[in-house]
C-alpha cells in the first residue's frame, strides 16, 4: 500500500480523496494555486505546496510543476481527480516516467478511450450500438458540413477531448452549425488545448444513462450499476440518481455493453460509460476515463468507497469484488451547489461565504469545500458542493433531498440551492418523467422563486 499520495486537484475532490486517504492511513500531499493558499484540501492534507498562479495553466495544469511537487515531498503516486489532468494520457505517461503511480487508466486506455471520438470508433469495430455520426474527427469545417448534411439535422458538434460540457454546441440547421463549429473548436482549444471535433446526430429527448466500471489489472471487470444524468443544464449535469428507472432487460444489456467496452480496451482502474436510451434502445456516447463527480450516489446504493478501490487497483491489487457480491440498496439523489445567478443566465457569483451551514442526519452527505469566511474564487468551475441523500425508495430520496435543500444555508453569494429546490417539488420529475430537455423546457417555472428577485 502507498504510504503517501499527492493530489493533483483541487475542491471537494480534493477534500473527498484525502478524507479516504486518512481511513487508510495514507498520507496525503495537496497541491495549491496561490489564491487556494486557504483552500480546504490545503487544510485539511498532511502537507502542501504551492504549484503556481491562479490560472489553471499556470497550476493545475502544469505538469511539471505537479510532478516536483511529488517527487519533492516523496509521494508515490498521484491521484488526479476529475478534470484537468485526469484523462490526460501524457500525464499519466509523465507519471510513470518518474517512478510515480497514476491512480488511474494506463496512458493507452486513456489515449483510446479519453479521445471521444477514438472511442467511438473502436466501440463501432466491437459492434457496440452508437449514434449515427462521424466514424471518428473530422478534419476541417468542410468535411464536416458535407457530413453534417449527410447525416442530417439537429446535429451535435463534439470536442473530441471534451467533458463538463464545453467544446459542445446543438446545430440545427447549416448556418448555425457553421458558427457553432467554429465556437465550439475555439472553446475546446481553451479548455483543453485540442480543437479536435467530431459529430453526432442530436437525438431529441433521450435519457443519460451511465455505467460505473471497475477493473484491475489482471482482466477482471465489474460493474456498480448506473446512474441517471438526464437533469442537465446546457449538456452540464445538474442532479443524477441511482439507481434509473430504466427496465432490469435493458439494464442488464448495458451493463455487459459497459463490461465488454473496458475489455476491449483492457482498461483498468475506475472509470464511466455513457449511452443515450430512447424507445428502449441505448447508444454508446463516451467513455470518462475517471473517478465522475456524481460518484457518490453509486457508493451510498452499494456501500462501496471507489476512491478506496481505485487506489487499491492503483498498487496492483485484485478487485475486491465479484460482480455476484454486488447488491444495491435504495436510492440516492444528487444536487450539484453551483455559486451562480440563475436568474441571471446562471452566471458564475464567487465572493465571500458569510454564513454556512451544513445539513446533516441519518442518509446525507455534503461533499464540499466552503466553509464560514471562505472566498470562493472566480478563476474554476463554478461548483462548490454536492448535495446527496439515500432513501428507501425513491419518494424517500425526494422527500429527504426537499428537506436537506431546506436546511442548507450559504449566505453571501448567490447559489442554485432553490432552482434545485425547484427541481425536487416539480409534479413530472417526481413522477420519472424526464429526459435532458428538462431543464431546457421547464427553465422558466423552475426560476419561479423570489430569492433571485
Amino acid at each position: 500500500m502507498f504510504k503517501k499520495i499527492l493530489i493533483a486537484n483541487r475542491g471537494e475532490i480534493a477534500v473527498r480523496i484525502i478524507r479516504t486517504c486518512k481511513y487508510m492511513g495514507i498520507e496525503t500531499v495537496a497541491v495549491f494555486s496561490d489564491v487556494d493558499k486557504d483552500s480546504l484540501h490545503v487544510q485539511l492534507a498532511d502537507e502542501s505546496i504551492c504549484i503556481g498562479g491562479a490560472k489553471s495553466s499556470d497550476s493545475y495544469l502544469n505538469m511539471e510543476n505537479i510532478i516536483s511537487a511529488a517527487i519533492g515531498t516523496g509521494a508515490e503516486a498521484i491521484h488526479p481527480g476529475y478534470g484537468f489532468l485526469s484523462e490526460n494520457s501524457v500525464f499519466a505517461e509523465l507519471c510513470l516516467e518518474c517512478g510515480i503511480a497514476f491512480i488511474g487508466p494506463r496512458p493507452n486506455a486513456i489515449k483510446k478511450m479519453g479521445n471521444k471520438s477514438k472511442a467511438r470508433e473502436l466501440m463501432i469495430q466491437a459492434s457496440i450500438p452508437v449514434v449515427p455520426g462521424s466514424n471518428g474527427s473530422v478534419k476541417n469545417l468542410e468535411e464536416a458540413k458535407k457530413l453534417a448534411l449527410e447525416i442530417g439535422f439537429p446535429i451535435l458538434i463534439k470536442a473530441s477531448a471534451g467533458g463538463g460540457g464545453r467544446g459542445m454546441r446543438v446545430a440545427n440547421d447549416l448556418g448555425e452549425f457553421i458558427t457553432s463549429f467554429e465556437t465550439a473548436k475555439m472553446e475546446a482549444k481553451n479548455a483543453f488545448d485540442d480543437d479536435t471535433m467530431y459529430l453526432e446526430k442530436y437525438i431529441l429527448h433521450p435519457k443519460h444513462i451511465e455505467f460505473q466500471i471497475l477493473a484491475d489489472k489482471y482482466g477482471n471487470v465489474i460493474h456498480l450499476g448506473e446512474r441517471d444524468c438526464s437533469i442537465q443544464r446546457r449538456n452540464q449535469k445538474v442532479v443524477e440518481e441511482a439507481p434509473s428507472l430504466i427496465s432490469n432487460e435493458l439494464r442488464k444489456q448495458m451493463g455487459a455493453a459497459a463490461i465488454k467496452i473496458c475489455k476491449k480496451v483492457n482498461y483498468e482502474n475506475a472509470g464511466t460509460v455513457e449511452f443515450l436510451v430512447s424507445d428502449n434502445e441505448f447508444y454508446f456516447i463516451e467513455m470518462n476515463t475517471r473517478i465522475q463527480v456524481e460518484h457518490p450516489i453509486t457508493e451510498m446504493i452499494t456501500g462501496i468507497d471507489i476512491i478506496k478501490e481505485q487506489i487499491k487497483i492503483a498498487t496492483g491489487e485484485k478487485l475486491s469484488y465479484k460482480q455476484s457480491d454486488i447488491s444495491f440498496n435504495g436510492h440516492s439523489i444528487e444536487c450539484r451547489l453551483n455559486a451562480e445567478n440563475p436568474k441571471n443566465s446562471f452566471r458564475p457569483f464567487p465572493g465571500k461565504v458569510n454564513l454556512f451551514h451544513m445539513p446533516s442526519g441519518i442518509g446525507i452527505r455534503f461533499d464540499s469545500f466552503i466553509y464560514n469566511d471562505y472566498e470562493v474564487q472566480p478563476y474554476y468551475d463554478s461548483m462548490i458542493g454536492k448535495l446527496i441523500v439515500h432513501g428507501e425508495n425513491r419518494n424517500e430520496a425526494i422527500k429527504k433531498m426537499r428537506a436537506t435543500l431546506e436546511e442548507l444555508v450559504v449566505e453571501g453569494i448567490f447559489t442554485n440551492q432553490s432552482f434545485l429546490y425547484m427541481i425536487m417539488h416539480d409534479n413530472d420529475y417526481s413522477k420519472g418523467k424526464f429526459d435532458t430537455s428538462f431543464v431546457e423546457k421547464k427553465l422558466d417555472s423552475l426560476l419561479e422563486y423570489e430569492e433571485y428577485e
